[in-house]
């Protein structure tokens, strides 16, 4: 099995399935058709099914004339029948893995997604699960579905691995493409394999490690040492405040030595899909172990009270203009979870703006990337332009992104007050009307 895989990759004759085609299916599709190989992406929406389709691009890391080509050239298409999951020979799970209502990780979609394919797998197939998760997942969850369900046998009949998505939306120098891959499956073989599959697609170096559960581990690592890091910098937020410190200039102090500091940021929150939510897959399996993470779960409450914290400032803020918090009209400025992307997942801004209505403000927002959003099942627009009037008609603005193209000497010209989270007016001279996080 393994050297007839090595010499299908090899010549381009393996037909490639990603399952799920959001933030990270739909750029790792297009990179495999790019590479020569027929993709198929399955999804169950139909809008996303249909857009690829199409040739229409709804995500912002890849090029629109990539995927209008490659369905052109009919190396990519897209499907909500998983019964064509029969005519592929390698396969990326790529689905959401979200925590629940109780901050426990829902598998929901990764067990559905697992038993469709089981239905049509077939011998000598790959098959990789991307979506970031618990460690044990590939072998305690995803294995035995496949199994049960297609009668084959991992290891023997079909190969199975973990390779976690490093997908960052808008970073203008890492994609999909040139990115590091770290590689973990059941047995040496499959590793060998799976390692060669994406070495033939991607420019990035491919890391292989001993099993699933290392490279799940990896990427819960990963996003955890940013979780803790940025705790730390949001409590000392918190202090500086209180002693009359200049944070932001802290950082910049410190992040002059040349080892042995990197430089975190504070902020209202933390937001995107894995950073705010890893570190919980984390800590619910280490409960299985009787072991709490102290460490990681205090880094998390602090993050998580960052909106509430916000909210509080911002009342302070408007005290000592005589104002309330209820009754007050606020301009949020930015509901992307970070500059310059469309992307609001877990965005902190959301949760700011749903503290200060809460306490009764009128909350608009303007964002360049997100003209809408929705929350709770529940739409809420933003405003159309960023105009003198709309600033002078807030008693207080409070810019939660830090997007590139807004003018932020303009804001401060036109505005009563601001509370900059992320320290994107730090050009500006004039600060009267200008606290900072």
């Amino acid at each position: 099995m393994k050297r007839n895989l090595l010499d299908k990759i090899e010549n381009k004759q393996i037909t490639v399935g990603v399952v799920g085609l959001g933030y990270v299916g739909l750029p790792l599709a297009v990179e495999k058709a790019k590479a020569g190989y027929k993709t198929i992406g399955f999804d169950v929406q139909a809008e996303k099914v249909d857009m690829v389709n199409k040739g229409q691009n709804y995500i912002g890391d890849v090029v629109d004339s990539d995927l209008s080509d490659l369905v052109e050239k009919g190396l990519l298409s897209a499907t909500s029948d998983f019964s064509f999951m029969k005519d592929v020979d390698f396969i990326a799970i790529c689905v959401p893995t979200p925590l629940d209502e109780y901050q426990q990780p829902d598998v929901s979609y990764l067990k559905a997604s697992s038993q469709e394919i089981a239905k049509y797998l077939t011998k000598e197939t790959m098959v990789v699960l991307e979506s970031t998760t618990y460690p044990g997942t590939t072998e305690e969850l995803i294995k035995p579905i496949l199994e049960n369900g297609s009668g084959l046998v991992c290891g023997e009949d079909f190969y199975l691995g973990f390779s976690p998505e490093r997908v960052d939306p808008g970073n203008a120098i890492y994609k999909t493409k040139n990115t590091p891959k770290v590689v973990g499956a059941i047995g040496e073989d499959a590793t060998e394999v799976i390692a060669a599959m994406y070495e033939a697609v991607l420019d990035g170096e491919v890391i292989k490690v001993s099993s699933p559960a290392i490279a799940e581990m990896e990427k819960i690592l990963e996003n955890t040492y940013r979780n803790v890091n940025i705790g730390l910098i949001n409590e000392l937020a918190m202090l500086s405040n209180k002693m009359g410190i200049n944070l932001w200039e802290v950082i910049d102090a410190a992040k002059s030595k040349p080892y042995g500091f990197q430089a975190f940021y504070p902020g209202p929150g933390l937001g995107g899909h894995c950073i705010p939510l890893d570190p919980y897959y984390l800590s619910w399996k280490a409960r299985e172990f009787g072991f709490h993470t102290s460490m990681i779960e205090s880094s998390m409450m602090v993050n998580d009270r960052m909106p509430e914290y916000c909210t509080e400032r911002a009342s302070k803020i408007l005290n000592r203009d005589r104002k309330a918090l209820n009754g007050s009209r606020i301009l949020v400025l930015g509901v992307a979870y970070k500059q310059d992307i469309e992307d609001f997942r877990e965005s902190p801004a959301i949760r700011v703006i749903e503290e200060l209505e809460k306490e009764g403000a009128d909350v608009v927002y303007y964002d360049p990337f997100v003209p809408e959003y929705r929350e709770n099942g529940v739409i809420k627009k933003g405003e159309a332009d960023l105009t003198a009037e709309l600033l002078s008609s807030a008693d207080l603005v409070i810019v939660t992104t830090a997007h590139s193209n807004v003018d932020y000497a303009f804001v401060q010209q036109h505005s009563k007050a601001i509370f900059d989270t992320k320290n994107a007016l730090k050009e500006i001279k004039l600060r009267e009307n200008i606290e900072l996080l």
